[in-house]
């Protein structure tokens, strides 16, 4: 039976990639060896991370204003290296609180500057993206979680402020075009939308680096990552090469634009059955649903095992909601096939129709 993978992270990603991943395992491009057990310092894999390099550039749209750093530690790591490479103890940042992963980053803030926290949602169980804040002209940077996985909302519109934007994007990298010019900074894990755990994109303005006096770690201090092409200590070689795969595949699928498109059709197809069906409804702000996580629950709760059981019977996995929302939770990132968003609709329908 096949496997429709809906897990919030690590997350689906294309059939190609796997198998060309697992090929690497065993004899990477015919060299006898597997990636696995390949220096680093050799031209096999340095020719690995100048594509990884050279696709974030291209399918981001990127100048040679921005450099490209592959770290590891995760988004969480990067909640309190951003603060700690950007700002001085007296210097401001803007943060807007719109879940788990943003107050995270508003609390390792604080460590190392003003942290001003504009807006929140937190009221409503972040079901909304707030709109209506003001940005101080002398803050260093806005920064902003741009899909929220538990919550299903996504920011769907780009504040115009006079400040550079810094983002979260761990879940909905690559998922659609931006306005680069507007951001200072952009990271994210790639488990969720980009490759496999392991390691985490850094894509920062040279402008917004070497201005801080505190000493920085080496390690924590981007220059040495960007200085050293990524490779100032042995990279996570393994998931590098997945997301220099899975890359690869956005752009032979017609890159950001194209990725985009076809994620409003995917979304568009499991939204508009939601709101049709009697038994179910989302739980976000319209305007603010996510194309990658769509969160919903049912009208009598009662019924949601016997839902469950349905969908486990038909292949679809990783559809449980998270235990702040509750219900359910489809996540649907770039790799996700239509036809698998249509069994889910399929069932919900059938599930109606058996209800009724």
């Amino acid at each position: 039976m096949k496997i429709h993978n809906f897990s919030a992270g690590p997350s689906i990603l294309p059939q190609e990639v796997f198998e060309e991943a697992a090929r690497a395992v065993l004899d990477f491009n015919g060299s006898g060896l597997s990636l696995l057990e390949m220096s680093h310092r050799t031209k096999p894999f340095e020719d690995v991370m100048d594509e990884a390099h050279a696709l974030v550039k291209e399918l981001f749209g990127l100048s040679d204003d921005f450099s490209i750093a592959f770290v590891t530690g995760g988004a969480s790591t990067q909640f309190f290296q951003i603060p700690m490479n950007l700002l001085n103890d007296g210097d401001k940042a803007v943060y807007i609180d719109t879940g788990v992963w943003a107050n995270k980053a508003i609390k390792e803030a604080k460590n190392f500057g003003q942290t001003i926290v504009a807006a929140s949602s937190k009221e409503s169980n972040y079901n909304y993206i707030p709109k209506d804040y003001i940005v101080d002209k002398d803050a260093k940077y806005l920064h902003l979680t741009s899909n929220n996985t538990i919550y299903g909302t996504q920011q769907n519109w780009w504040p115009d402020v006079e400040v550079p934007i810094v983002c979260d994007m761990s879940s909905d990298i690559f998922s659609r075009e931006i306005p680069i010019d507007k951001f200072g900074l952009i990271y994210a894990g790639a488990q969720k939308n980009m490759g496999s755990a392991g390691v985490t994109l850094v894509a920062v303005r040279k402008d917004m680096l070497g201005h801080v006096s505190r000493t920085l770690p080496a390690m924590l201090d981007y220059r040495t990552h960007i200085d050293n092409g990524s490779m100032y200590n042995t990279p996570p070689v393994f998931p590098i090469y997945v997301s220099m795969l899975v890359m690869r595949w956005i752009k032979k699928m017609g890159g950001v634009k194209a990725m985009e498109t076809i994620n409003d059709a995917k979304a568009k197809i499991l939204y508009d059955e939601i709101d049709r069906n009697p038994l179910f409804k989302g739980t976000t702000a319209v305007e603010d649903r996510s194309k990658m996580n769509v969160c919903f629950v049912m009208e009598d709760n009662s019924m949601d095992d016997a839902f469950m059981a349905l969908t486990k019977q038909h292949g679809i996995s990783g559809i449980k909601g998270h235990r702040s929302v509750g219900g359910f939770r489809a996540s649907i990132y770039n790799a996700m096939p239509q036809s698998s968003v249509q069994v889910l609709v399929d069932l919900m329908r059938e599930f109606e129709v058996s209800k009724g």
